[in-house]
């Protein structure tokens, strides 16, 4: 088994770390009653808990295509050790990007965010190329 397919599944649980730093690891701590509400009281919460809830809204939309290209280089007959690399290195990216997205730091997440979709389309060209 390819280690990019416990990649596939760190990537899919990551936005739920991100949502839970923004519900319960700043100063505003979502209290029980308000689950009832979560996504009113996730559009008022502000600073880094509004950043890592976008964060995790992001991590959702860069799943997809990175899912469906571990599983399509895979099929393809790419070489494992590239799939690996690629996928250990876009989960990396992807962890990265939640810190850089959370502190704040623009400039470098858009950087990192364009390194992990490189990675992505890495793993697209090895399907093609296998």
């Amino acid at each position: 088994m390819l280690f990019a397919y416990w990649c596939v599944l760190i990537a899919a649980l990551l936005p739920f770390a991100l949502i839970g730093y923004a519900k319960f690891g700043g100063q505003q701590k979502m209290q029980p009653a308000e689950n009832a509400w979560p996504r009113a009281w996730l559009a008022q919460i502000e600073g880094k808990q509004k950043r890592a809830h976008w964060a995790e809204q992001n991590s959702y939309e860069a799943f997809p295509p990175f899912a469906a290209g571990v599983i399509i280089a895979a099929v393809a007959g790419a070489a494992p050790a590239v799939i690996n690399t690629l996928a250990v290195l876009f989960v990396v990216l992807r962890i990265g990007y939640g810190i850089c997205y959370i502190q704040d730091l623009a400039t470098a997440r858009s950087i990192v965010w364009g390194l992990g979709f490189l990675c992505v389309i890495g793993l697209f060209v090895a399907a093609a190329v296998a």
